[in-house]
């Protein structure tokens, strides 16, 4: 049967196959951030100790991020997500384990928040290497968007359903469900029959984590827009931080958060079906653009305006981020050579990400000492002005898509 455009890449048997684990495994990356966050104040009883385990997550996938994407192509790719599936499996196994018998500590699930996420690292640069493989290149943007909006829909009612299973059988229960859900994703991963890549059996670790670095470094426009990505990511963070607090102290409470919450994974999914859709002729303008509505949600919260706008304006936002990343995704890998691609994402997400703990850390502090409203307002200027000025840049204004349908970068003019 002939599937419609849209979802033509799960006509390929190798994608299918993909997208179907990775659909399943998604349902279970919703449910665990409740989760962890009911278990974290069950067993550390303070907002510091919720803090420091969600820092431990995000340094931990930072700090790895150079290591695995050089073990991401010098390993079969399909291989790598398998052993971080795998590894996550028996970590939130353990965690579940552990919680459900009222065993838990805070030292134990700031381990865990280590190792999984360290692990989880891994599968990402490897993932975003694979995707290609198992799809022809004129279908890549659509298998990326279908891969994003798997897991945007997972977020609109996942964290809801979370707070229920929490709320009548405790987290322990959502994070055994979770490491069911890899086994899932790791037998989905050992059926694909991926065609071998060309890559060195031995050499200098560093001299290929090198080779990944000047594949980002050397292209100027490339290094340019992943800091602007940085400050976005930087800004973005203000939104998590104080958004709880003024949904507290204005909004009503927790239920407002939970549907503020809900919206930015609507926005997941309303970005996926326009990905889906749209294939623009300048990608990296077009996405790059598509980042600064998300200064709305900032500046709602500032106010702070009604819940009904501050939703309406996450889901705005969250859809062009969702754009930008399915867009990116599709169009900056074949822009660099396969040889060095998982190492070149693996610096795509660091230089993106690395700016996130700060960002917690700094906006944690503004929330108690500065005014929140001044605060969200500096965090506003930052979502929106580099993702403006970034399409100045010559090397993002020349990248464009072929009459075949590929990405090629034209020179100066």
């Amino acid at each position: 049967m002939r599937l419609p455009q849209p979802l033509s890449p799960l006509s390929e048997r190798n994608f299918r196959l993909l997208w179907t684990g990775q659909a399943v495994s998604a349902i279970g990356d919703s449910l665990t951030p409740v989760a962890l966050a009911f278990a974290t104040l069950m067993v550390g009883h303070s907002a510091a100790a919720l803090g420091l385990v969600f820092a431990v997550a995000t340094l931990s996938r930072v700090v790895a991020l150079p290591l695995r994407g050089v073990w991401a192509d010098r390993l079969p790719r399909q291989l790598v997500m398998l052993a971080s599936d795998w590894v996550r499996a028996a970590v939130h196994a353990a965690i579940g384990a552990l919680l459900l018998t009222g065993h838990a500590q805070l030292w134990e699930l700031i381990l865990q928040a280590a190792i999984f996420n360290f692990a989880g690292g891994f599968f990402q640069p490897a993932s975003g290497a694979l995707v290609p493989q198992t799809v022809t290149a004129q279908k890549l943007q659509q298998a990326n968007a279908l891969m994003g909006l798997s897991r945007s829909l997972t977020q609109v009612g996942g964290p809801a359903i979370s707070g229920i299973l929490v709320a009548l059988a405790g987290p322990g229960w959502v994070f055994v469900i979770d490491a069911a859900t890899f086994v899932v994703s790791a037998i989905s991963l050992a059926l694909l029959k991926i065609a071998p890549t060309t890559a060195p059996q031995q050499g200098n670790f560093w001299k290929e984590l090198a080779e990944g670095w000047r594949a980002v470094t050397s292209r100027r426009w490339l290094l340019l827009n992943l800091s602007s990505h940085a400050l976005w990511n930087f800004a973005i963070t203000a939104v998590f931080v104080l958004g709880p607090i003024i949904a507290i102290k204005h909004l009503g409470g927790s239920s407002a958060w939970g549907l503020i919450a809900a919206s930015m994974g609507a926005g997941q999914v309303l970005g996926g079906l326009i990905a889906l859709r749209v294939t623009p002729s300048r990608p990296l303008v077009v996405a790059n653009l598509a980042l600064t509505p998300a200064a709305l949600q900032a500046l709602a919260l500032a106010v702070p305006a009604p819940t009904a706008v501050i939703i309406a304006a996450c889901i705005i936002g969250w859809a062009g981020l969702t754009f930008l990343n399915e867009v990116w995704f599709a169009t900056v890998p074949q822009l660099i050579p396969q040889e060095v691609l998982a190492r070149a994402s693996s610096f795509d997400w660091l230089l993106s990400t690395i700016a996130m703990p700060l960002g917690f850390v700094v906006f944690g502090a503004a929330a108690d000492h500065v005014n929140m409203s001044a605060t969200l307002t500096v965090a506003a200027v930052l979502l929106a002005v580099p993702s403006f000025l970034i399409v100045l840049v010559p090397g993002v204004r020349h990248v464009k898509p072929t009459h075949e349908g590929t990405i090629v970068l034209e020179p100066a003019t």
